[in-house]
């Protein structure tokens, strides 16, 4: 009997080709688009993003087009609430987080598998650039990285669970995105030379702290920069409107460049330094997930990532409690933000990562 395959569809060309691909393996294939939140709620045009109704539309054209049935699932409310709400929180107390892994962690691989199952279907099929593979030495299920390296997005998965990975697929994660965009041109698919999207879906033109305000319905009040020695060196907008590392946007006259090193919530400071104050060798990390290994014993040998678009780097990884990861590197890093992701991989297979604290 055909496994059962219940294919997210974004409207982009990468979802589009991972279900011609999904149904030339000879699955029975349903495509679905996630409805996350209407676009004037959050200030979007109807043009833009990747949840957007030209984009639902898109997926619908695709599936006309290869013949399957295509649903629209309306998951705004568990969006709103694990997304949303958890990005806005995050900023506001100082931390800078990353939404496409709270999205992946709670909607496409939690709510959208528990309505597979509800549906008796046997996989979701996504069109994320990675692999997932079953190791028989260990027995466990493998999260490893693209063959495109330009277009990898282990990072971005690395809370996935066993059971998640035992129903994913991933069509894409051998194929390189000129080979993608090829194949959905051979088959006249509408998005076949779509942009990709570049933004954060919900948050218009990148703009976070606009955003938040309008969310929140809050302002978020100005206060001092200073430098290390809390020497006020001029005034700052609201501590939303800045990140770690930033330089550019300050809105000071300096005679040297500085840069964000902290955000003090308790008294409403941006703590400015020089470039070389941002580099450190050690990060503390919770919130972990293990996909590679039940745990980590001792010291391990790993290459990490800081965020999505920086190249992994050498380093050794201690778990320091259940719930908890130490991370050295050989090199200082810069600009390790609260909030963000550091990801262990070991050659091309996601060992794990948590949250950066």
């Amino acid at each position: 009997m055909s496994e059962k395959a219940l294919i997210a569809m974004s409207g982009g060309v990468d979802s589009s080709v991972a279900a011609l691909l999904t149904l030339r393996s000879g699955a029975a294939c349903v495509g679905v688009t996630l409805k996350l939140f209407e676009n004037a709620d959050v200030g979007e045009s109807s043009e833009k993003s990747c949840c957007s109704l030209t984009d639902a539309g898109d997926a619908r054209r695709v599936a006309h087009t290869l013949g399957i049935p295509h649903y629209v699932f309306d998951f705004s409310d568990e969006f709103r609430r694990c997304v949303i709400d958890r990005f806005a929180r995050e900023y506001i107390e100082g931390r800078t987080p990353n939404p496409c892994i709270d999205c992946n962690r709670f909607i496409k691989f939690k709510r959208l598998m528990r309505r597979m199952a509800e549906m008796d279907f046997d996989c979701v099929v996504t069109g994320h650039y990675a692999r997932a593979k079953y190791d028989a030495g260990s027995g466990r299920r493998l999260l490893k990285r693209a063959a495109d390296a330009s277009k990898d997005q282990s990072y971005v998965l690395y809370a996935m669970t066993q059971e998640q990975l035992a129903h994913t697929r991933f069509p894409l994660g051998d194929l390189r995105k000129r080979e993608v965009r090829e194949i959905a041109a051979e088959n006249n698919f509408v998005n076949a030379r779509k942009r990709d999207s570049q933004d954060i879906c919900f948050v218009p033109g990148g703009k976070y702290a606009d955003f938040i305000e309008i969310y929140t319905g809050r302002q978020y009040p100005p206060g001092d920069f200073v430098d290390a020695s809390g020497a006020v060196l001029g005034r700052h907008r609201g501590l939303i409107r800045y990140t770690v590392g930033q330089r550019k946007g300050l809105g000071l006259a300096l005679t040297e460049p500085l840069y964000v090193r902290e955000k003090r919530i308790r008294d409403n400071t941006v703590v400015l330094g020089a470039e070389k104050y941002l580099y450190s060798r050690v990060v503390e990390a919770r919130d972990i997930n293990l996909i590679a290994t039940e745990t980590i014993p001792g010291s391990f040998r790993v290459a990490a990532k800081l965020r999505y678009s920086q190249e992994a780097r050498a380093a050794t990884v201690w778990q320091t409690g259940e719930d908890s990861l130490r991370v050295e590197f050989d090199e200082p890093q810069r600009a390790a933000a609260s909030g963000q992701a550091v990801v262990l991989y070991d050659g091309d297979t996601v060992i794990g990562g948590g949250t950066i604290v």
